[in-house]
C-alpha cells in the first residue's frame, strides 16, 4: 500500500491572514531563525507547513506572555537540541506560568475596581446622585480602591 506523502503547505500571504500578522512580520521572525525547517520553492518563495503554523502559533503564544524575540530564540533552540533540553524548556514555562499568574492576580484586582464603578455609576445614574451611590456602597470598595498609608 502506498502512503501518501503529500503535505498541504501555505504561502506567506496565508499564513500573515491566518494569524493577523503582517508579511515583514512573518520575513522577521524566519530571518531571526525562529522557524526551523521552513522550505522555499525554486523563485525563492517561503512554504509553510502544519509543523511552521504551529511554530508561528507558539510564538505568538510566548509573545503574549512577554518574552523577547531573543527568548523565544533560545527556546526554539533548545527544541531543535531535542530531549536534552527537556529540563531548561520545563522551568522557561513553569517562570512564565508565575509571572503570568501574578499578571492575572494584577488584573482580578483591577477588574473588582472596575466592576465596583460599574455599579457605582449605574446606582449613580438610576437616581442621579452620587451621593446615593456613596451611602449605598460605603464600606464596599474593593481592595485595589482603598489606599494604606505608611506610617
Amino acid at each position: 500500500m502506498a502512503t501518501d506523502t503529500y503535505q498541504q503547505t501555505f504561502s506567506i500571504g496565508q499564513v500573515a491572514h491566518q494569524f493577523g500578522l503582517s508579511i515583514p512580520t512573518i520575513r522577521y521572525y524566519d530571518t531571526q531563525g525562529l522557524i526551523p525547517g521552513l522550505q522555499r520553492t525554486r523563485s525563492g518563495q517561503r512554504v509553510f507547513t502544519r509543523d511552521n503554523l504551529e511554530t508561528i502559533n507558539m510564538i505568538g503564544c510566548l509573545k503574549k506572555t512577554g518574552m523577547s524575540i531573543k527568548e523565544i530564540k533560545q527556546f526554539i533552540e533548545w527544541c531543535r537540541q531535542g530531549d536534552k533540553t527537556l529540563p531548561q524548556r520545563q522551568a522557561m514555562f513553569y517562570r512564565l506560568r508565575k509571572s503570568l499568574s501574578a499578571e492575572l492576580d494584577a488584573l482580578k484586582a483591577t477588574m473588582d475596581v472596575v466592576d465596583f464603578k460599574c455599579r457605582y455609576y449605574d446606582i449613580a445614574v438610576e437616581h442621579n446622585s452620587e451621593q446615593v451611590a456613596q451611602q449605598e456602597l460605603a464600606n464596599q470598595q474593593p481592595a485595589g480602591l482603598q489606599i494604606k498609608l505608611d506610617e
